[in-house]
């Protein structure tokens, strides 16, 4: 397609008459910085949305998922913009667009073939967001790793674990996710006494230990309801594992059960209640003559 001259194209300054080289790159410039302030006009419209959803809303849950959809549409925003801003200049500089999309299309037919790892990872980060499985600052387990939450893009999960170790799993190999913080948790507690242990008693002790727990000032907004005591869950071999647990907020079982379990560990101290430990007898046998 020829390119239709416009009237810069006989721009005269100061008397003097402006390549149309000059002209055009001109206008490159324009266009440039034109997608600039658009980009930069977008990304502000996108953060400023953005902050107000975390501000007029008090559930944590959309707030992290206002911050998680905040970044992807920025970067969904930026490639796009860019893009076209390519296609402008190219017919700038009278470049057919046409034949390039033709040979773009077949080209991208090859490369999709060598490349379905990448358009899956894509798609299927599409479906996390738009499904709302995970969010950022959420601990997950996906792709045989687990950690909390970091960064979620169209191509890969960013996660770090209790070790400090991150780790990045490619959308494309997510096929279950496992949120443990979505909306609540249940701190969930494993608790062996000895077989000579009067049960009802130790049982009462876990109530009582409970009770206070969630009495505590700094454990009160952690623990959304009282201690649910499950009974006997198990006969072991060398002990009678009693189980309860907590409903709490999302990401606090851990910190929970490890307090439970001290407070507990006193508690049964102090009320005479075995944590038993494995044992091993010695029988001297007599040697025959």
């Amino acid at each position: 397609m020829d390119k239709i001259p416009l009237p810069l194209d006989d721009l005269v300054l100061f008397g003097y008459q402006i390549s149309p080289i000059i002209v055009s790159g001109l206008r490159i410039v324009l266009i440039v910085v034109v997608a600039w302030v658009v980009l930069s006009l977008v990304h502000k419209l996108i953060s400023t949305l953005r902050i107000h959803v975390t501000q007029t809303h008090l559930d944590l849950e959309e707030a992290k998922r206002a911050i998680t959809l905040g970044r992807v549409f920025r970067y969904i925003a930026s490639v796009v913009i860019w893009l076209i801003t390519g296609i402008v200049v190219l017919g700038e500089l009278g470049i057919s667009i046409a034949p390039i999309l033709g040979a773009a299309g077949i080209v991208g037919l090859a490369v999709g073939f060598g490349a379905q790892s990448l358009v899956k990872d894509y798609f299927t980060g599409i479906f996390l967001l738009i499904e709302n499985q995970l969010r950022q600052g959420d601990v997950v387990e996906v792709g045989g790793k687990s950690g909390i939450v970091e960064e979620i893009t169209l191509r890969y999960v960013q996660m770090r674990d209790y070790d400090g170790n991150v780790h990045y799993v490619p959308n494309g190999g997510i096929t279950t996710v496992t949120n443990m913080t979505r909306g609540y948790a249940q701190a969930v507690v494993d608790v062996g006494v000895a077989y000579r242990v009067d049960v009802d008693q130790a049982l009462e002790v876990m109530c009582r230990v409970g009770a206070e727990l969630r009495a505590d000032p700094t454990f009160a907004p952690k623990i959304l309801e009282d201690i649910e005591i499950a009974g006997v869950n198990e006969w072991a071999d060398s002990a009678v594992i009693l189980r309860c647990r907590f409903k709490v907020a999302p990401i606090e079982q851990w910190a929970v059960r490890r307090e439970y379990l001290r407070r507990l560990k006193y508690a049964f101290d102090a009320a005479d209640i075995e944590i038993p430990f494995p044992h091993v007898t010695i029988h001297s046998g007599q040697l025959k003559g």
